[in-house]
Order: structure tokens, then C-alpha cells, then sequence
């Protein structure tokens, strides 16, 4: 059963995300089921730290981006919003070079607080990186 009060629109997505950091780092957003959100981000020169591999602050980047956008469309209330108001990352295993795939789950849905987790993967399918999202929904502003 699907968990959204509004169908997550890829399109959407995108076209919200232009001209942000999401675009900046070329985060591209994927698939939508009923109860995720996936989307992926280049290992390039934008998201490597100086030793050439991931930076661990682009990965939260990109879990933070996939929770939030899929938090905005579980709102109980048309009058809220949810904004990010913790984020914790694992860092599993380095990446080198090409994407990494994130995979935004629930965890809670409520009324006034939501709980994500968001699992990075590399091309092969390995886990790089693991995070949890708490999303504020608060009144949206006037």
C-alpha cells in the first residue's frame, strides 16, 4: 500500500531542484514505489573529497535531498511542510569513481516529526553508506 498523500512526481522533482545545490551536484532522481523515493549522484570532481574518493558530506547531501523530498509528499496537513531537523551518516566503504544509488524508506510518518532511512549503494550493489533523516513538519510559511 502506498504510503504518499501526494504522488511523488518525478518531473517534479527536477524541475523543483533546479539552480540548488540538488542540480549543482548532479543528483538525478530515479524511481518512485509505493513507499520510496530512489534517485543516484556522480562520483566526480563536484562530490570527491582531495583523496579522490567520496566526500561523506556530499553523500548526506544526497540521502538528506531523497528524504525530504519524499517527507513533502507523506504531509498529513496541506498547510505543512517538513524540513530537515537531524541527520546522522554511516560511512561503510569509499567510492572512487562513477554513481552512488540512494533509497529513501520510512520509518515513522507522523504529525508533527518523520523518520527516514536513506541507504547509499555503489554500482555493484554495496552498501557505502547508511543515514537517518528527522523531518519537522511544521506550518507552512505565509
Amino acid at each position: 500500500m502506498a504510503i504518499w498523500t501526494v504522488t511523488p512526481n518525478l518531473e517534479y522533482m527536477a524541475e523543483a531542484s533546479k539552480n540548488t545545490a540538488v542540480s549543482h551536484m548532479g543528483i538525478e532522481y530515479l524511481e518512485v514505489g509505493d513507499d520510496y523515493v530512489k534517485g543516484r549522484m556522480p562520483v566526480d570532481q563536484r562530490t570527491v573529497q582531495p583523496f579522490g574518493i567520496l566526500h561523506g558530506g556530499s553523500s548526506v547531501l544526497l540521502a538528506e535531498t531523497l528524504g525530504s523530498m519524499a517527507a513533502n509528499c507523506c504531509l498529513k496537513d496541506k498547510n505543512t511542510v517538513a524540513v530537515g531537523l537531524d541527520i546522522n551518516a554511516n560511512h561503510i566503504r569509499p567510492v572512487t569513481g562513477g554513481w552512488v544509488y540512494g533509497t529513501a524508506r520510512a520509518q515513522h510518518i507522523g504529525s508533527t516529526t518523520q523518520v527516514w532511512e536513506i541507504r547509499l549503494e555503489n554500482e555493484q550493489g554495496k552498501l557505502t553508506c547508511i543515514s537517518r533523516l528527522t523531518m519537522a513538519v511544521t506550518r507552512r510559511p505565509a
